[in-house]
């Protein structure tokens, strides 16, 4: 499938946007979310490097020019709906503009952690 048949298919929002999960090709660590453009995707998808749309300064960003940890494409990949982007990247460095590896290590939560109910519970509420 081609670039632009690809860029066809997304379900951008009203700004023209969808978001981007950036995860570690090999082993799965989800390391930042972005947002993209039409533009933005077909730079990702064609050179091999991900670039993002910066929604605050409102201009194109390619992760890794000033600050050197870059993100080479490995794969991607739509949702369901498409209307979020999967990409699986080599991360050189960090991936947070904080300095850390991920962008979802610096608030954990403590939701509450549910089960799923065993044969017998299941079969007693039907």
């Amino acid at each position: 499938m081609s670039v632009s048949s690809t860029i066809q298919q997304i379900q951008f929002d009203a700004d023209g946007l969808i978001p981007a999960i950036v995860q570690q090709w090999d082993t799965g660590e989800v390391l930042m979310l972005g947002y993209m453009n039409d533009e933005a995707v077909r730079r990702t998808l064609t050179e091999g490097r991900v670039t993002f749309w910066s929604r605050s300064r409102q201009e194109y960003w390619r992760k890794g020019d000033t600050s050197g940890n870059a993100q080479y494409v490995k794969g991607a990949a739509l949702d369901c709906d498409a209307d979020t982007l999967l990409l699986q990247v080599e991360q050189v460095g960090v991936a947070c503009h904080t300095g850390t590896r991920t962008c979802f290590d610096a608030h954990e939560l403590s939701p509450a952690i549910g089960d799923e109910p065993d044969e017998d519970s299941a079969d007693d509420n039907q």
